[in-house]
């Protein structure tokens, strides 16, 4: 059991920091000026398939605690870990899955941040199209409280 639940941890750690190499380079990428938007999509794609693989690893770690007879949740996860000896691998994990959980809420932050600006952009250049000068024929139309200069 001990060799069994050392091994998937280490196989959690090693997804979880592939996760926050990741998480990194898409904060890196948001922090540009320039937003390459299909850099951004391919980390998107990938950090769903670790999540994924993180889900599956962190499931099957679940039903060995349960099948071994261990309660379900943080408490049980700390016996059986420190049962098997891998106490310390258990807690790098956690440490690993909260540094994962603070990059991931900073890239939200980043995103949310890109959007406003963005939708301030957008409403900026929708007003200023509102208020164009020329008409649908690209003739200068009639402002009103404007000198009209084509006389």
């Amino acid at each position: 059991m001990s060799t069994s639940l050392a091994k998937l941890l280490q196989e959690q750690r090693h997804r979880l920091d592939a996760l926050i190499e990741l998480l990194e380079r898409e904060r890196l990428l948001l922090a540009d000026a320039e937003i390459d938007g299909q850099t951004l999509a391919d980390i998107a794609q990938q950090k769903r398939e670790r999540l994924e693989a993180l889900e599956a690893t962190e499931t099957l770690r679940q039903r060995i605690q349960k099948r071994l007879g261990y309660a379900a949740g943080s408490v049980g996860a700390r016996d059986a870990t420190q049962d098997a000896g891998c106490l310390a691998a258990w807690e790098q994990t956690l440490e690993r899955t909260r540094e994962a959980e603070r990059l991931n809420g900073t890239n939200g932050q980043l995103i949310q941040l890109r959007m406003s600006q963005n939708q301030r952009l957008l409403d900026f250049i929708h007003d200023a199209a509102e208020k164009t000068l020329y008409g649908a024929s690209g003739q200068v139309g009639a402002q009103s409280g404007r000198l009209n200069t084509s006389v």
